[in-house]
């Protein structure tokens, strides 16, 4: 029960964090341009920035979006699914996108690396957990299939 109610918590700041993404992201062009005021790179690479985070919030908000059609099957008691395995999968290449964005970002404005190394991180761990969830996966068919 406890676990259940920790569960539809991450499922509701999730789909909080999605929304809330998708309103930052559509308003990058405004707050760049504000930031701009404040921090002359921002307004010096107005036009670079802009795209380069709008890279970095769509690909996030897929990873989001992953990770909220994930949390379904784990409400609905059947995580151990495909879907499950393809999502993790291509959570690991929005990752390491991300972290190619954000490496190139440098080249324009000097932003704290470990960025990349945490988007690195997060693009392994999602890779080798769509291993495991797919051995999961083929082991609870065959369980099906001998019951």
């Amino acid at each position: 029960m406890k676990g259940n109610t920790l569960t539809r918590f991450t499922k509701g700041l999730l789909d909080f964090m999605f929304f809330a993404g998708i309103a930052v992201t559509v308003t990058l062009p405004v707050s760049v341009k504000i930031y701009g005021y404040f921090n002359s790179y921002f307004e010096q690479f107005y036009i670079h920035l802009v795209i380069l985070f709008a890279i970095s919030g769509v690909l996030a908000e897929l990873i989001l979006y992953e990770l909220r059609n994930m949390f379904r099957t784990v409400l609905a008691n059947d995580c151990f699914v495909e879907a499950n395995v393809k999502s993790l999968n291509r959570m690991g290449t929005y990752s390491f996108l991300i972290a190619l964005v954000t490496a190139g970002r440098l080249l324009l404005y000097l932003t704290p690396a470990v960025m990349i190394l945490v988007f690195v991180i997060a693009g392994l761990f999602s890779k080798v957990l769509s291993q495991v969830f797919d051995r999961a996966v083929a082991y609870k068919l065959e369980n099906d299939l001998t019951i």
